[in-house]
C-alpha cells in the first residue's frame, strides 16, 4: 500500500475512534429538518420581545435558558393552574420543581460538546439525562421523541454538532421544596 493511502487510512481510523468525523451533509440537513419540525427552538432558544412581539433570540439559538437570567422563586400554583413558564419560554415550574431548557449547542463546558451520540440517543429513548442520569423533567416531551428512529435521533445529534458552540451555563434542575414537617 502506498504511503499516502496508508497515512489517509490511519488518519480516518483515528477520526472514527475520536468521533471527530463531520457528519455528512444529508444527515445534517435531515437533523435540521427534524429540529425545526419538532420545534426544538420553542424551548431551547430563548424568546425576546421584537418589533412584532415575542421572537426567538437566534444569538442564543438552541443554547437553552440564558445564564444571565436568574429566576425568582416560582409563583404559587393552585388548582387548574399547576405549572408556569418564564417569558423566555426556557424555565418551567410545576409539581416536579423548576426545570430549565438545556444548552444543546456543542460547547464542551456548558452544552452537549462532551456528549457522545449514544448519550444523546439514550437520553431521548430513556428519558434520563445522558441516558443514565436523573429523569428528564417536564415539559420536555421525551415520551414522544423516544418514538423517533435511532437514525432520526442520530441526524438531530449530527445537526446539533454542526452548530456554533455557545457558552451558556444553564442553571441546574431544582427539585420541589420538601413539604413542611408537622
Amino acid at each position: 500500500m502506498p504511503m499516502q493511502k496508508w497515512t489517509a487510512l490511519v488518519a480516518a481510523a483515528s477520526l472514527l475512534t475520536t468521533g471527530a468525523i463531520a457528519a455528512d451533509s444529508a444527515q445534517v440537513k435531515r437533523g435540521k429538518h427534524l429540529v425545526d419540525t419538532l420545534d426544538c427552538h420553542g424551548c431551547h432558544t430563548p424568546m425576546k420581545m421584537g418589533p412584532k412581539g415575542p421572537e426567538h433570540d437566534m444569538t442564543l439559538g438552541l443554547a437553552g435558558h440564558p445564564e444571565k437570567m436568574v429566576m425568582p422563586p416560582p409563583p404559587k400554583l393552585d388548582g387548574p393552574w399547576n405549572w408556569a413558564g418564564s417569558a423566555t419560554v426556557t424555565a418551567f415550574a410545576g409539581p416536579w420543581g423548576v426545570s430549565y431548557a438545556i444548552n444543546l449547542t456543542p460547547d464542551p463546558e456548558t452544552g452537549t460538546g462532551k456528549w457522545k451520540e449514544s448519550d444523546f440517543v439514550g437520553a431521548l429513548k430513556t428519558g434520563k439525562h445522558l441516558g443514565v442520569g436523573r429523569p428528564i423533567m417536564p415539559p420536555m416531551p421525551w415520551e414522544a421523541y423516544r418514538n423517533l428512529s435511532e437514525g432520526d435521533l442520530k441526524a438531530i445529534f449530527a445537526y446539533l454538532r454542526s452548530l456554533k458552540p455557545i457558552r451558556n451555563k444553564v442553571p441546574d434542575y431544582q427539585p420541589p421544596a420538601a413539604p413542611p414537617k408537622n
